[in-house]
């Protein structure tokens, strides 16, 4: 099981790869749709990413809740307790 502080980094660097963004915009706070410019299909994106790099299976309806970097890890960190 991975802690958030494990998460988190791994999080920023898929966004700040996928999205050219700055580290420093990414916090767990930051809103992905409002300030980061993600749309949905950046989403889909970034869970194919997830699926890449933890080796599981990510389930669409796991992020369809996801707002904020937060949320992210959080999902990210109940599908690899699972």
């Amino acid at each position: 099981m991975q802690s958030y502080d494990d998460i988190f980094p791994l999080v920023r660097d898929i966004l700040v790869e996928m999205f050219e963004l700055e580290p420093e915009q990414i916090q767990p706070a930051t809103r992905l749709y409002e300030d980061l410019d993600i749309d949905s299909i950046d989403a889909v994106d970034i869970v194919v990413k997830l699926k890449e790099v933890t080796g599981r299976k990510v389930k669409p309806e796991d992020f369809k809740t996801v707002r904020t970097i937060d949320d992210v890890v959080r999902a990210v960190q109940n599908l690899l307790e699972d």
